[in-house]
């Protein structure tokens, strides 16, 4: 998980009711593992944890199934359900991602119209940031099962994330009066925020952890993205206190240790939040952690290690996607990662050349315009920015970082007044929250203004 959430939300709860349903059936028989089974051991402190060898067990059992009966259609689509949970807790993509689709895959090719398979494959398609195809297989899965709340999750996230916004609401609207339960409740806190209602997402958002159960990844990830909305408003009591009960239910959750760090960072204790990013690098390698990890160091004077932290973040997210999708990044679209992480590195006709291409797929979606907008700033095309951040802001949103940014570009664009005046009302001085480079540019052109 990144920092802005922008991978999140299009799968934001992954499929469990399966996994633990096949844990109980399956936990008790561990004598059957299989040397070309499709698992992988986890890591750090979640490798010795009762959960995984409940669900490795589980796994094993169904592949020793699976190769009893190679067509059992109702084992391949566990399988995909189990390896799209490990997806996420393990954060190891390319791997499972794989799997999940081969299995779903084959299911599909004998029953093209069977549910739980178009929504595992939609789930992936959506993981992967591969949203038309995933708005299309959503909408089959919609009119196969017109009951479903996860049909219209799908659809929510799928529309959301190609910048319909409109209809996402509607589908999300669909799913909540279908199913009022923690996937359902987190959708509607990330449309109030993508509308600028930052305390209705929040009271969403806190809905969204009551549903859920003490401990579970889904429940504990929608707590963090909870201290995540705190830190947009400030409240860094607030966000460290979810920071710090999700670290408690859920032992070394990266991303809970991730949202400590930023606490620690904005405090100035950098070297506590490089020990805590470090840790959780250990439990999920993870790009977002990497680049957070690169600002620290510099922050740190450790540039050589900002350096190589950036590297890895880069190398991480698969610049040869331009060539081939489905043979590296692990077939994830992630354009606009890298155009944001190359205008970091001061490669801004890389970062455009992303930029741009994530817009040609999704030019409606107000964070890929934002991105190109930074793009077209770095670039010293202010117009072009100030163009595409009139469309990134057409939806209302108010996190900090998009108002300093565009703050920013309008005072390159000749409105000093008015950039001023959007700098000093994200508190720019003061939200210790605020993306330490962008802090750095805006507090330049608060105290020597532009003419």
């Amino acid at each position: 998980m990144n920092k802005s959430r922008k991978i999140i939300y299009a799968v934001f709860i992954g499929i469990t009711g399966a996994l633990f349903a096949m844990i109980l059936i399956f936990s008790k028989d561990k004598s059957s593992t299989d040397k070309g089974a499709q698992i992988k051991e986890r890591r750090g402190t979640f490798a010795m944890s009762a959960e995984w060898m409940n669900t490795k067990a589980a796994i094993e059992g169904l592949l020793v199934t699976l190769e009893q009966n190679p067509n059992d259609n109702k084992v391949m689509v566990q399988l995909a359900q189990a390896y799209i949970q490990e997806s996420r807790v393990t954060g190891d993509h390319a791997f499972y991602d794989a799997a999940a689709l081969q299995m779903t895959e084959k299911v599909l090719s004998t029953e093209p119209n069977n549910f739980e398979a178009l929504c595992c494959q939609g789930t992936v398609l959506l993981s992967q940031h591969h949203f038309a195809d995933a708005l299309v297989v959503a909408q089959k899965a919609q009119q196969v099962n017109p009951n479903s709340a996860f049909g219209y999750g799908m659809l929510c996230d799928a529309n959301v994330e190609l910048g319909n916004y409109d209809e996402a609401v509607k589908m999300c609207d669909q799913m909540v009066n279908l199913r009022p339960d923690i996937r359902s409740y987190s959708r509607i806190s990330y449309l109030r925020e993508i509308y600028g209602d930052i305390p209705g997402a929040i009271s969403a958002m806190k809905l969204a952890v009551s549903a859920g159960y003490n401990g579970l990844e889904q429940t504990e990830w929608c707590r963090v993205v909870l201290g995540q909305l705190y830190e947009q408003t400030g409240s860094a009591d607030s966000a460290k206190y979810c920071y710090d009960l999700a670290n408690y239910n859920r032992t070394d959750y990266p991303f809970a240790l991730a949202g400590l760090a930023r606490i620690e960072k904005s405090t100035g204790n950098y070297q506590s939040a490089i020990v805590l990013l470090e840790k959780a690098n250990l439990q999920i390698e993870e790009y977002s952690f990497y680049e957070e990890l690169s600002d620290l160091y510099t922050l740190n004077n450790q540039k050589a290690k900002s350096d190589s932290a950036m590297q890895r973040a880069i190398e991480m997210l698969g610049p040869e996607i331009t060539n081939n999708e489905q043979v590296v990044g692990h077939g994830h679209y992630a354009d606009r990662e890298l155009a944001l992480a190359y205008a970091r590195t001061g490669e801004y006709a890389l970062a455009m050349q992303h930029a741009i291409k994530e817009y040609n797929r999704r030019p409606n979606n107000i964070d890929v315009c934002e991105t190109l907008a930074w793009a077209y700033y770095k670039a010293e095309k202010f117009y072009l920015a100030e163009l595409m951040m009139r469309k990134a802001l057409r939806t209302g949103k108010k996190t900090p970082n998009t108002g300093v940014r565009a703050g920013i570009i309008k005072s390159h664009c000749g409105f000093a007044s008015a950039g001023q005046k959007l700098l000093i009302s994200q508190k720019i001085q003061t939200n210790p929250f605020i993306d330490s480079e962008l802090k750095k540019e805006g507090m330049e052109l608060l105290l020597n203004p532009l003419k």
